[in-house]
């Protein structure tokens, strides 16, 4: 068991180490500004329910339901034409819920010399249609991927308790807890007509302290961590929010741009870029300050004796590892995403720095160089803040190294080689488990 580890551990520590002090007020102003946010931009439910309204008066709002294909048929188009015959897939489902469930229903059929989204389309295959009650028309949507989403879902979490054990449990707790206040404060919000940059950066804030301390606990270390989080996603905003003005961006550049007017006109496109771009960075900088913060802690407890900037020194040593592969990480991750684009402008005629100034390949650009900034500046402030906590925490020595001592009737007296004894614990003789890669339950603090 690592000593300092749990809030009273931590309020201890407050006593006596001024640095940690300066850092709970830190966090902790930000903590009640985060709760003030909440409070004040609490979504009223309005702004959704008048663009759902609005969704649904211009026709691009309707019922979803499932369906099995039964019948699949190619033949000429009702409109086909001697001298312009034409081939169209004619698709027969049945609808699996909603008002005629149980029912036989032909869908329009799709022509497959433009329309390519059918051509896969097999008896038994699940599918979406989409469904207006007021003319009772019924159409093909999509396919339906929710048991295989379902499952990898499944797995992805039975993956991640099996490593992680208590500590993986909580982390998908952190998952989910994320999506909520994503969906049921960040989105509904916005849809009010709220600030979207403000919006983004007390959800980002909220975020970070719940995911953080569910995850990791509440000690100094996450503490330690939080704050850097915290004063590096300040800079990303600063960075993003000068580069986003200066690139002058629409937002119109997507299909969900163009869309968004037409059912809620009062968002600002350009801030709910940049307030994306500011959750965005969020995830990252989480990995690279524990990352820092725990390697940090560790330097820590293996060499009691390093100073301030023996610590600083080496932390951001293994820092820059973390970063190079962190940026290369972000810029593939955009790249990826937008794949199919990049394709397109790699047959163009257009010059790579004419692309660039596409506005759907300039906002990935910025983003990506404006968070990897923040990543870059997350390791050494990071860094200096757990290595100044560290330091003022006193001698470090484990808790069993202490009991073991005591009742040692041969063990050395106080003060004498035990320092020397703190640095060198003895290597476990057993060989590896699978239980050593878990991290242990009470290995959350220092």
């Amino acid at each position: 068991m690592r000593p300092g580890s749990g809030p009273r551990s931590m309020l201890e520590a407050w006593r006596s180490d001024r640095a940690l002090q300066a850092l709970l007020v830190f966090v902790g102003l930000a903590a009640v500004a985060a709760a003030v946010g909440i409070v004040l931009l609490w979504p009223t439910g309005a702004g959704r329910d008048a663009a759902r309204q609005r969704a649904d008066d211009i026709g691009i709002a309707y019922e979803r339901l499932a369906a099995t294909v039964v019948e699949v048929n190619d033949r000429a188009c009702s409109y086909s034409a001697p001298d312009d015959p034409q081939t169209c897939r004619s698709i027969t489902v049945r609808v699996d819920e909603g008002p005629d469930d149980g029912a036989q229903v032909a869908l329009p059929e799709f022509s497959l010399e433009y329309d390519r989204t059918a051509i896969r389309i097999s008896p038994a295959d699940k599918v979406i249609l989409g469904y207006e009650a007021s003319n009772d028309y019924y159409f093909f949507v999509d396919r339906d991927r929710r048991t295989p989403l379902l499952w990898l879902a499944v797995l992805f979490a039975a993956v991640v308790v099996a490593l992680g054990r208590w500590r993986g449990g909580l982390a998908l707790a952190g998952m989910a807890a994320t999506l909520v206040v994503l969906i049921a404060f960040a989105a509904p919000s916005v849809l009010d007509g709220n600030d979207p940059v403000l919006v983004a950066v007390v959800a980002a804030a909220v975020i970070a302290f719940v995911s953080l301390y569910l995850t990791h606990g509440l000690n100094v270390h996450t503490t330690v961590a939080l704050a850097g989080t915290l004063a590096s996603l300040g800079l990303t905003l600063g960075l993003s929010w000068i580069f986003f003005g200066l690139a002058d961006f629409t937002g119109l550049a997507t299909e969900e741009g163009l869309t968004l007017p037409l059912i809620a006109g009062d968002i600002d496109l350009a801030s709910l870029l940049l307030g994306g771009a500011i959750i965005g960075a969020l995830g990252a900088l989480d990995d690279v300050t524990v990352t820092q913060v725990a390697t940090v802690a560790e330097l820590r407890y293996r060499s009691p004796n390093l100073s301030v900037r023996q610590l600083v020194a080496s932390g951001i040593r293994v820092g820059r590892e973390h970063i190079a592969a962190t940026v290369n990480t972000l810029l593939l991750a955009y790249v990826g995403a937008g794949l199919p684009l990049l394709l397109l402008f790699a047959v163009s005629d257009q010059s790579l720095a004419m692309a660039a100034n596409s506005e759907l390949i300039a906002v990935e650009i910025v983003r990506t160089l404006c968070g990897s900034m923040g990543l870059v500046a997350a390791v050494p402030v990071t860094t200096v803040l757990a290595a100044m906590v560290t330091a003022g925490a006193g001698p470090i020595r484990s808790a069993e190294a202490a009991g073991e001592m005591q009742d040692d009737p041969q063990a050395p007296p106080a003060g004498e080689n035990r320092s020397q004894q703190a640095r060198e614990p003895e290597e476990p003789e057993t060989a590896p488990r699978w239980e050593d890669f878990a991290p242990e339950d009470d290995q959350s603090g220092w």
